[in-house]
């Protein structure tokens, strides 16, 4: 299979546990961040995965080196930055929804810089994936967005914005979006992101809206209720799979694996996607639901091993056909 690249940040997930004591706060700490999470994903599903990361040499950086390693994921083009890594606090509700607090001030992951970049051979790269906070905090966000155009005319490329309104404002992510989509063949968010970007928009009028701009698959998950998917306007809705859920954490950056992972499976990567039916787009998000519930049944961003996927089944009986907004 045709390797695909990831550029993004890792980010320490620390969620909180009962303390051993009165005022004290336990806190047990995972490798994390959206496009790590997404690169682990495709790595244990079989799929030739490199990470372009900036990896502190802290005790977190160490952390998140030894779990990419085992997991499969090329670190050859990781930078050992100097900086110290992200640290992301989450509280769990009773849905098992996580809410971030963040540490990322002049932290290792958005500080990209071209010379970083420039010497990456992207010769056998069949899709770049990308997004979350490297693609829009500076003075990284840039040097990210050209390295994006720099792979276009060889890769497909996939975008995730993965919006963090508490560390950048939305409103950011909205100035960014067109260009985004300019650039992206695939664009994946959920309906929180959704709901950020486009307050009050019905998920087909965002869709036509991102197409126009240049996007030519749309995926919107959903949770509970799956994932809606556009091509070019043409549309299908496909359920979730039924799963105990123990934490959402990951779950879209697993869909994202899921979904990218199939696609190339199949020989629909590194172009524009042209060859891409909505049958072929079906398939591949009933097999991405899979891995996003998979990833829910667990603590923590641990998507799965290929081995593990026969366990869930999603119901194609109840795929829906949608027509297109006139």
């Amino acid at each position: 299979m045709s390797r695909i690249t990831v550029l993004g940040e890792c980010v320490a997930d620390a969620f909180t546990e009962p303390a051993p004591a009165p005022n004290e706060l336990a806190l047990r700490v995972l490798p994390g961040g959206g496009p790590a999470n997404t690169a682990v994903a495709l790595a244990r599903l079989g799929t030739p995965a490199r990470f372009l990361a900036r990896l502190s040499g802290d005790v977190f950086g160490r952390l998140f080196r030894a779990h990419l390693a085992a997991s499969g994921v090329d670190l050859s083009h990781a930078v050992e930055a100097a900086e110290p890594s992200t640290l992301a606090v989450a509280e769990l509700d009773a849905q098992g929804q996580a809410a971030f607090s963040f540490h990322a001030q002049t932290t290792a992951d958005w500080q990209w810089t071209r010379a970083e970049l420039s010497g990456v051979d992207m010769a056998d790269t069949a899709c770049v994936h990308t997004g979350s906070l490297a693609l829009v905090r500076e003075p990284g966000g840039a040097v990210v967005e050209d390295f994006l155009a720099a792979a276009a005319p060889r890769a497909t490329i996939s975008i995730d914005p993965n919006v963090r309104p508490l560390l950048v404002r939305p409103e950011v992510y909205r100035a960014r979006l067109a260009h985004w989509c300019s650039l992206a063949d695939v664009l994946r968010l959920s309906e929180d992101d959704l709901d950020l970007l486009l307050p009050g928009t019905p998920p087909e009028q965002a869709c036509d809206a991102w197409h126009a701009a240049g996007a030519r698959l749309v995926v919107i998950t959903r949770g509970a209720e799956g994932a809606l998917a556009s091509l070019d306007g043409e549309r299908v809705q496909v359920p979730a799979v039924a799963t105990p859920v123990v934490d959402t954490v990951g779950a879209g950056d697993s869909f994202t694996a899921g979904l990218l992972h199939h696609l190339g499976t199949h020989g629909l990567l590194g172009g524009r996607l042209t060859d891409l039916s909505l049958a072929d787009v079906e398939a591949a998000c009933l097999f991405a639901v899979q891995v996003a519930a998979l990833t829910c049944s667990v603590a923590g961003p641990n998507p799965p091993w290929r081995d593990q996927l026969p366990k869930l089944t999603p119901d194609a009986s109840t795929v829906r056909h949608l027509d297109p907004t006139p």
